[in-house]
């Protein structure tokens, strides 16, 4: 079974009413092996991951691997992989670091972040996607005003499928009431001020107060690595 384009303004509004294990029911009972959840291991994902082998033992789950990846990402993508009845696969960006290095110069993300992110993050997920029908993913209105408009159900005109967001209205706290009351296994550098966590060389731990995206690409304007907007 699949979505036409032209029932997903329905469904969205719909769905405003299901929870985030409804959505994922809907995407998994709707799309089988032809959806996939797009998996970065911070606290969301790992939230999803916990529901999704729950309610599809089995399902079809991603990450990027940039090659710039914390040890703290590994070790927790480990102990998903280790604990979850999930089908973990791998995205690779086509140029590894030092092939990077090598025709681009050193350090890109320190001179053109949005380039870097393009080869390392936007092509890999590029590449994923064409072989889906939709896809699954944790943002949350609440993490940038770049994602308050986002909707549970949506058409993605960017890579031209159905993009699930089961969290989208989810807050902070709500993700740590299911993290500690499901036992999910979790990035540890939560514990050390970085709510947001992406590539070793763009992420900080944030300030008191500060924004929790402030600490992705420090020094730029950039909020986003392309792969929602």
């Amino acid at each position: 079974m699949t979505v036409s384009l032209e029932a997903i303004p329905g469904l969205a509004a719909a769905s405003e009413r299901h929870t985030a294990e409804q959505v994922l029911e809907f995407a998994f009972s709707h799309f089988g092996q032809t959806v996939a959840l797009a998996c970065s291991f911070g606290a969301e994902d790992v939230v999803l991951a916990d529901m999704a082998a729950r309610l599809y033992p089995g399902a079809r789950v991603f990450y990027l691997d940039t090659g710039f990846l914390f040890p703290e990402t590994h070790a927790v993508r480990q102990r998903i992989s280790a604990r979850y009845s999930l089908r973990l696969e791998v995205c690779r960006p086509a140029l590894s670091p030092a092939e990077q290095d090598a025709q681009l110069g050193e350090a890109l993300w320190s001179r053109q972040p949005d380039k870097c992110c393009e080869l390392r993050k936007v092509e890999p997920l590029r590449k994923q996607l064409r072989g889906l029908s939709a896809w699954i993913t944790g943002i949350r209105r609440h993490q940038a005003p770049t994602r308050a408009q986002a909707r549970k159900i949506e058409w993605d005109a960017k890579f031209n499928l159905v993009k699930f967001n089961p969290l989208a209205d989810w807050t902070w706290e709500r993700v740590w009431q299911y993290i500690r009351a499901h036992n999910v296994p979790y990035n540890g550098l939560h514990d050390r001020h970085y709510p947001s966590i992406g590539c070793t060389h763009c992420t900080r731990p944030v300030l008191l107060n500060e924004d929790p995206r402030a600490g992705r690409w420090f020094g730029f304007p950039k909020t986003e690595c392309g792969l929602h907007k």
